[in-house]
């Protein structure tokens, strides 16, 4: 079982190469809203996004899926009665995603 440090540097890893493939700086600006906001959903992180970049809803939940699954420093909420997901940070990632985008 790996220790709480290996985790916390495999996700570190795992960010490194995702922002390494950021072409325009929209995965940049998608995590510091989430760095500013904490928790969001689908359709507010799109009206976000659109302010500054041409990006499709699909797109942005494509790219807040991965971060969620394959990074893993989302928490995933849902409510009973609102088929709508929320998105969190993770307090234990928050400190490495704001060191990373440069975020103060």
């Amino acid at each position: 079982m790996r220790s709480a440090a290996d985790l916390k540097k495999e996700i570190e890893s795992r960010l490194k190469a995702y922002l390494k493939r950021d072409k325009n700086g929209i995965r940049h600006e998608l995590l510091t809203i989430f760095v500013n906001t904490k928790s969001l959903s689908i359709a507010r992180t799109h009206e976000l996004l659109a302010a500054k970049f041409r990006v499709s809803i699909q797109s942005v939940a494509s790219m807040v899926g991965t971060i969620a699954s394959k990074i893993g420093i989302l928490r995933i909420r849902k409510d009973k009665d609102n088929a709508t997901a929320i998105y969190e940070l993770k307090d234990q990632y928050a400190d490495l995603v704001r060191r990373m985008v440069g975020v103060v």
